[in-house]
């Protein structure tokens, strides 16, 4: 056996050992245990890799195997998987418990995703590819379905896109086997871009929306926030850091793999003015720019950071649709960076919740002083979503944008400038609204998240901040990613890179940044000494003392004269597109039902009947 033998098997016994030892506290750090030694065995393997385990399905075999693509996209997939785990094996998992969830398929709803998504990752050909495809569809329903009722709900608003999706993938493998002969990866690299450009453009619409729906671009987007935010806190975290970054892994591989980006660019719409590369592009911006100044709306936390993750995506795809060095890099990296914070984020909000009970922002404030860990981590979070230094999310959004102003793409450049802008409107809402300003009284009591909370949390941040300083560390498991499909490889240093269309180096940026720091604590505590302290529940303002009876602190409605700006765009645009799409979906999934109502069960006595004899007269 193999690594991959070795990373596949473990991860198969997991969903079943969770079901049946899930239940018991110290389950959590025995599966933290195997997943670290996972992470130790991944990192450190020779690749590629083939699993020694084939299948024989309709004829064809079916096999696995690994490259350092699906490695990067794997080593994130388990971290985050071991930060959930841990973060679920103590009080907040007893306190899952107590609300009476099942500590047992939780655990084995987020075994079986990390399982389903190592399958994918590894697969060899387009057979083995729809297996985990599925797979990760249906495990990440189940994970979806473990918060309670209303999670229930959402996740089942999920299932008519996942179906459309996947018939759209399985339409897509069907053609590409007739006109190819081949399922295989390798050779599909050689035949595919030797395809018609019809025959080209029917592939990449069928497989472009399977994967899009599970990346949640525009227009496939609607179904995602709410079925993540929903979700079991943990399971929130898994969904929202990595689920979805499947669609991307997908996408990726489709459209500089299989087809590359030279023929995807030769699709053209307007001939010489708007290509198939071109759309892909516009619909990244798009998903940057919409979502983001949707979650600048949300007043519960979750789906603040749920609507980030939509628009986050956007600045993966777009860095991959330019293609060149930095670009791709940028994309590619960005998944890593978003991973790190956002499941610190999601995390931080749930020991919020789990210590208040609630995550609606207009009933928090001034929490920094009694949980200060959860504030810390929250205010490195995000600086990295919003892409300031020094966390690693600047390294990545500023590769992307320095890919296009060199690709002489100023509107896409506009359009990323405008969602980081909305991103640091919202994000400053929700750490504002959540920890800054006056204490309510109901809170005072309130203390700091236990441990098993706060290290996970803190490890993730301390990642971040890391990565941030010295890019370097994730940039070469981005090189070796980057080679592995075919894109050019970017010329990188530990503290970014060194090029002659620019250069980067995180180490004296940091430097000078923390230099400014420490020159500002010098002169505040040094030379100041005029400061008073006020109790949080005291305050003064406009010639008045407040007491805690007065609440100065403002929150319900932040923003409300920029909503009253982009209010009427939302509701006379966006808003009617999200309906009419919702609309479209529910009439679809309401004709499949009756389809399937009335259709499948005579269609499936019919094959059964045809395999019947046909086995009875060939034996």
């Amino acid at each position: 056996m193999n690594a991959l033998d070795i990373l596949l098997a473990l991860s198969a016994l997991m969903p079943p050992a969770a079901l049946l030892f899930g239940r018991w506290r110290g389950y959590a750090w025995l599966a933290g245990m195997v997943l670290t030694g996972q992470i130790i065995l991944l990192a450190g393997c020779d690749l590629p890799l083939a699993a020694g385990m084939n299948l024989e399905i309709f004829g064809r075999s079916v096999g696995w195997r690994l490259d350092a693509f699906g490695r990067f996209f794997a080593l994130i997939t388990l971290g985050v998987a071991l930060a959930s785990t841990v973060y679920m094996g103590g009080e907040w998992g007893e306190r899952h418990a107590a609300g009476g969830h099942s500590p047992r398929w939780l655990h084995g709803a987020l075994a079986g995703n990390v399982l389903a998504m190592l399958l994918l990752l590894s697969s060899q050909d387009l057979i083995a590819f729809f297996i985990g495809w599925e797979l990760t569809s249906w495990a990440g329903f189940l994970l979806m379905a473990q918060g309670g009722e209303k999670a229930l709900r959402a996740a089942l608003r999920y299932v008519p896109y996942a179906m459309s999706g996947a018939m759209a993938v399985l339409g897509g493998l069907a053609l590409t086997l007739a006109w190819t002969g081949t399922l295989d990866l390798a050779a599909l690299t050689g035949i595919m871009p030797t395809l018609d450009n019809t025959k080209l453009a029917l592939l990449l619409a069928l497989f472009g929306m399977g994967f899009s729906i599970k990346m949640g671009l525009l227009p496939f987007h609607l179904w995602q926030a709410p079925a993540y935010a929903e979700a079991a806190g943990a399971g929130t975290a898994f969904l929202g850091a990595i689920s979805a970054r499947m669609g991307l892994f997908a996408l990726a591989l489709l459209l500089v793999k299989l087809m590359t980006l030279t023929r995807v660019a030769d699709l053209a719409f307007i001939e010489g003015l708007f290509t198939a590369r071109d759309l892909l592009a516009w619909v990244a911006a798009l998903t940057i720019v919409l979502p983001t100044f949707t979650a600048l709306k949300q007043n519960d936390a979750r789906y603040l950071l749920a609507w980030h993750g939509i628009g986050q995506g956007g600045y993966m795809l777009l860095g991959i649709v330019i293609g060149d060095a930095t670009g791709s890099a940028g994309g590619l990296l960005h998944v890593f960076n978003y991973a790190t914070y956002q499941a610190a984020l999601v995390l931080a909000v749930f020991a919020v919740m789990h210590r208040t009970g609630t995550a609606d922002l207009n009933s928090l404030g001034g929490l920094v002083t009694r949980m200060p860990l959860t504030f810390l981590v929250m205010l490195l979070g995000i600086i990295g979503l919003a892409g300031l230094p020094p966390m690693n999310g600047f390294v990545s959004k500023w590769l992307v944008y320095r890919s296009l102003m060199l690709d002489g793409r100023p509107l896409l450049f506009l359009m990323t400038v405008i969602g980081t802008l909305g991103t640091i409107l919202s994000v400053y809402k929700l750490i504002h609204n959540t920890f800054l300003g006056q204490l309510r009284a109901e809170h005072e009591q309130i203390r700091e998240a236990p441990w098993s909370m706060t290290l996970p949390m803190l490890a993730l941040v301390i990642l971040a901040f890391v990565t941030g300083a010295a890019p370097g560390l994730a940039l070469s498991w981005v090189a070796e990613a980057q080679a592995a499909l075919g894109l050019p490889v970017l010329a990188y240093t530990l503290g970014g890179i060194e090029s002659p269309r620019g250069n980067l180096d995180m180490l004296w940026i940091v430097g000078v940044l923390f230099a400014g720091f420490g020159i500002g604590a010098l002169l505040f505590y040094g030379a100041g000494g005029r400061s008073k302290r006020v109790h949080q529940l005291d305050n003064y303002a406009g010639g008045h003392f407040l007491s805690a009876d007065v609440r100065y602190h403002y929150s319900d409605h932040f923003y409300a004269g920029l909503m009253h700006r982009i209010g009427p765009f939302y509701r006379s645009s966006f808003t009617r597109l999200e309906s009419a799409v919702a609309a479209a979906t529910d009439l679809a999934a309401s004709l499949m039902q009756v389809w399937y109502r009335q259709t499948v069960p005579a269609l499936t006595l019919l094959v059964a009947a045809v395999l019947g004899l046909s086995w009875m007269i060939w034996k």
